[in-house]
């Protein structure tokens, strides 16, 4: 099966209604209250769901750092500026990622975002995908920080420092919205987390140890490696060579692109009473950047994702 074709599992009201009036009783009112045999109903409902095929999909959780510490001012600024940052992301990864994007669009990223207003959860279909989104997020910022992006606006806001976190599990959609093990271990990485990292849950180290041996190899990786990644067997290989693909680049370079991987395993957390091993992350990225203007001259700058700080979780 084409791993792309998997698409999210959509669980629609209407058939669970269905399922539950033929093989149940929405009202019973008794005199003896009696536990009835759910049998054949939880077998129709499970043929349903089929939880067993359910596919997973990369959920990239971003959060601002410290958001609480600001003044209520900033803190209500701060959404219409993250909105700014994430519509710049959009458009950086449409134009300057072309072979990794190539299957989405402005609206399909955007219908696939859960807002929380000082971040939220953006779903993806590999953990390769959310990994590259989050590096052209932290270059919006840092562009934002130094003064390249509403510089007055930075001024008064002043600097946001961000946190990440990406998972890949279990997800479905219910009437419009995204629900399934994926976002709930990414909302409980990110709240136990106290610092402003990049962490990854071990469904998401496992993927990139299956499918390139190990994130550290983010480094050394061209576009036309990324394209004997399994998920990417059916993509089209002329934007290799007429697309612009920035971070990675057609030949191995140690001075532009992902020029360090380090990555270390941290702690554990606990959720659905399982535990959960979790990695810290941290990716050094030198590219070109300008502004929209066409005019605008190119500078290289270097950003960090996530940091060093091994400190617990």
């Amino acid at each position: 099966m084409n791993p792309r074709k998997r698409s999210i599992k959509k669980i629609e009201f209407e058939k669970i209604l269905e399922i539950l009036n033929g093989n149940d009783q929405e009202s019973v009112y008794e005199k003896t209250n009696i536990i009835p045999d759910g049998g054949q109903l939880y077998e129709n409902l499970e043929k349903y769901i089929d939880p067993k095929n359910m596919g997973r999909q990369s959920v990239l959780g971003i959060d601002i750092y410290r958001y609480g510490m600001f003044q209520h001012l900033e803190q209500t600024l701060i959404p219409s500026i993250f909105k700014i940052f994430f519509n710049k992301t959009i458009r950086l990864c449409l134009k300057s990622n072309q072979y990794i994007f190539q299957y989405y669009n402005t609206k399909k990223i955007e219908h696939s975002f859960i807002s929380t207003g000082d971040g939220g959860f953006l779903i993806l279909d590999t953990p390769l995908h959310a990994v590259i989104f989050a590096i052209n997020f932290e270059i919006v910022v840092r562009a934002y920080n130094s003064y390249h992006l509403f510089p007055k606006l930075r001024n008064i806001i002043g600097a946001i420092s961000l946190r990440y976190a990406i998972t890949y599990d279990t997800l479905f959609s219910f009437d419009d919205n995204f629900y399934g093990s994926a976002i709930i271990n990414n909302s409980r990485i990110l709240d136990k987390d106290s610092l402003n990292r990049c962490l990854l849950d071990e469904n998401t180290y496992n993927w990139f140890l299956t499918n390139i041996d190990g994130i550290e190899n983010l480094q050394v990786y061209t576009i036309r490696d990324v394209s004997n990644i399994f998920h990417f067997q059916d993509y089209d290989c002329k934007l290799i060579e007429e697309g612009e693909n920035e971070i990675f680049g057609s030949s191995y370079s140690r001075y532009t692109g992902i020029i360090n991987a380090d990555i270390l395993k941290i702690g554990q957390i606990q959720a659905k009473e399982m535990d959960l091993n979790i990695f810290n992350l941290h990716l050094q990225v030198s590219l070109d950047i300008s502004s929209d203007n066409e005019r605008s001259q190119k500078r290289i700058i270097t950003v960090s994702l996530g940091n060093l700080n091994t400190t617990g979780i």
